[in-house]
């Protein structure tokens, strides 16, 4: 089933509740705590700040997560895909600087992934530490909780291969539980002190970013922006449960967090002379009551545990899209449901969680990781809102209303981000470093790539059909030894004919290499999940196959196994010719031995790219040298299978003249 048929369903709500919302839906855990500590502690607080602090979060939410991602950015999928990078494949061809955004926005969200899992994950376990149960105190120190919250990372991303569609309908229930938790809680509090309502106007807002109140001013926008960090998972993650889902359970999770943060309002306010004995204080524990704080905890920490993986998935398919937008290598991707949008990728699970848990302990404590958090995704909200305001043009919306878009949006964003830039030497740093870090792989990536692309060379392809007949009196040429009866090349041929010429300089130029038949493989993924076709071209000939594969995206790419039959197939029906094998342990044996061949490029010493292009294209390369095995993508792993190097001109190479000179007569020379 693709994702855009994905309609509105109580199943699908209850996945959706347990996927897409675990991000923004634990903020209460740490959003009013945030505000309290920054403002120097519960004794420093008064009415105006809890009522302006409240409404900034309300409004907050509205307009960013409600207005700007459920009502605008959830209409601006690809296929039913969200994100970034979805968004930027609509709109790349109307500018191409668009791709800037795109990539720092990317780089981004990316990093928030590793912080959200550590942040959410400590902040529920610190609820517990020195709690008494009887004469024992389970969680007596940090070190404790650092040592739970690790392995509690641990395996939850141990069980990322089972794919969301299983953790969804697993963490759904448990989600709906949560919510519901939060807003009977709220209601329960906001109950002592109805007039806290009040928050609801945007006045309130406004008027505490200039009040005595709030002893650190606009800086106050870093701690509420907290509030809203889970709306950009929501769009990256729309293709795991469709919008339709997203659009129908947000309005319940709304109001549940929207009363939460009122009730955790009201409970400061009639408890301003409270004074935590261990120094630890959380507002959202505190308006629990004392005999249900053990399941409040437990609850929270499953939360957490869900709002990780909305991040982790939403890594998945960003990764995904930035492969197939060449922003980043290739990766294997494996897809655990028959829905193309439910995926997992080995190397970036182990990489957020090995950075995840280097965080933990780098920053020890909740309050620390805070300074960390939020910053990312300002950035990420910032470009795309940039990306959305050339979407609204793509859709032909008049210009004045994209333009008030883009400075309402813009001027939020932006007073958000300065607010988080400010907290930058308290840990915002390492937020940068991870961005950093994943930007300039992308950098590497894309741009070595256009400067490839650009400077190689006008015949750097050429057409197959053209090479038939050399290739065939190869075939058959016995001066020559048989490298392999089947010769297979990784290659994508375009339109049915045109291949890259260091395929066939591989072929004959190298060494030439005698076979019976010569195979041009293109594997071709479909949207379906379990296509499993072929279609041929032999241009005529018996010895020169261009096959076409096109496999589903839950089909593995198991080429040594699907070009067996082939072979089968078309020696059955005269295509090619047959391949009777003398010695063999398998009577009747009718089908050669096969070596296959992936070329890779190398940097020649004759490319004349200097300075800044030739550093980007040799890091390209070294990039495509690190990455996976790319045998391991078309399943030939344990196939003869050999990676050979060509190598790569780029520009115009001078010609290059050496002079002969007549042999120097050494005949009266000194003895």
């Amino acid at each position: 089933m693709n994702n855009t048929s994905k309609r509105m369903s109580a199943a699908g709500l209850l996945i959706a509740i347990g996927i897409v919302y675990g991000d923004i839906g634990t903020s209460p855990l740490y959003v009013m705590k945030s505000i309290v500590t920054e403002n120097g502690g519960i004794a420093n607080v008064n009415r105006e700040l809890i009522v302006g602090s409240i409404s900034l979060i309300l409004w907050t939410v509205t307009l960013l997560t409600t207005v700007k991602y459920v009502m605008i950015a959830l209409k601006a999928t690809n296929h039913g895909e969200g994100g970034i990078f979805s968004l930027y494949a609509l709109v790349r061809k109307r500018a191409k600087w668009l791709v800037i955004p795109a990539l720092i926005g990317g780089a981004a969200l990316l990093a928030d992934g590793t912080l959200t899992p550590a942040v959410t994950v400590t902040t529920s376990i610190e609820g517990l530490k020195n709690m008494r149960f009887g004469d024992v105190i389970p969680v007596p120190s940090q070190e404790v909780v650092i040592m739970i919250t690790i392995i509690i990372l641990v395996i939850l991303f141990s069980i990322q291969r089972m794919g969301t569609s299983v953790i969804g309908k697993a963490f759904g229930p448990i989600m709906l539980v949560w919510f519901t938790f939060l807003g009977v809680v709220g209601i329960a509090n906001l109950s002592h002190d109805w007039s806290l309502l009040e928050a609801i106007n945007p006045i309130h807002a406004i008027r505490i970013l200039f009040s005595p109140a709030n002893k650190v001013g606009i800086l106050i926008l870093g701690s509420v922006f907290l509030a809203t960090t889970g709306a950009e998972a929501l769009y990256s993650d729309v293709g795991h449960v469709g919008k339709a889902n997203i659009i129908g359970s947000w309005p319940y999770v709304f109001v549940c967090l929207s009363l939460n943060y009122l009730g955790q309002g009201t409970w400061i306010l009639h408890n301003v002379s409270y004074h935590a004995g261990n120094g630890d204080f959380n507002p959202f524990f505190e308006v629990v009551p004392s005999n249900l704080r053990l399941f409040a905890i437990a609850l929270a920490t499953i939360a957490a545990i869900i709002a990780s993986q909305a991040l982790i998935t939403g890594s998945f398919t960003l990764v995904a899209e930035a492969s197939s937008l060449k922003f980043l290598p290739r990766m294997n991707i494996i897809y655990p449901s028959t829905e193309k949008g439910q995926i997992y990728i080995p190397s970036i699970n182990k990489m957020i969680c090995v950075v995840t848990v280097a965080i933990v302990f780098l920053f020890r404590t909740s309050h620390h990781m805070e300074a960390a958090y939020g910053l990312a995704i300002t950035v990420t909200m910032l470009m795309t809102t940039i990306l959305l305001f050339e979407y609204l043009g793509k859709k032909g919306k008049p210009l004045y209303l994209r333009l008030i878009f883009l400075i309402a949006f813009a001027f939020i964003e932006g007073m958000f981000l300065i607010s988080s830039l400010t907290k930058f030497l308290h840990g915002g740093y390492v937020t940068v470093l991870i961005a950093g870090f994943i930007l300039a792989i992308m950098y590497v990536w894309y741009y070595g790539n256009k400067v490839r692309d650009k400077r190689e060379s006008r015949n750097a392809y050429v057409r197959l059909d053209e090479y038939t007949d050399m290739l065939t009196n190869l075939s058959h040429d016995e001066d020559y030894p048989t490298y392999a009866t089947n010769l297979v090349y990784m290659a994508n041929v375009k339109y049915n004919k045109f291949i890259k010429r260091e395929i066939l300089y591989s072929i004959l130029d190298k060494r030439p290499k005698r076979a019976k038949a010569y195979w041009f493989v293109t594997v071709n993924v479909t949207n379906e999940p379990y296509t499993a076709e072929y279609a041929v071209n032999t241009y005529g000939t018996k010895n020169v196959i261009n096959i076409q594969l096109y496999l589903g995206f839950k089909k593995q790419t198991s080429v040594n196994v699907y070009i067996r039959q082939i072979v089968h197939d078309l020696i059955a029906d005269g295509t090619i010719e047959p391949q009777p094998q003398e010695y063999t342990t398998i009577p009747g044996r009718d089908v050669g031995d096969f070596s296959f061949v992936i070329v890779n490029d190398v940097i020649s010493p004759q490319t004349q790219l200097v300075g800044y292009e030739k550093w980007l294209v040799e890091a390209r390369v070294r990039l495509q040298n690190l990455s996976s095995n790319p045998a391991s993508w078309f399943g030939l792993e344990y196939a003869d299978t050999v990676i050979e190097r060509v190598p790569l001109i780029l520009g115009r190479p001078n010609p290059s003249y050496i002079k002969r000179i007549k042999p120097k007569d050494y005949s009266n020379a000194k003895k």
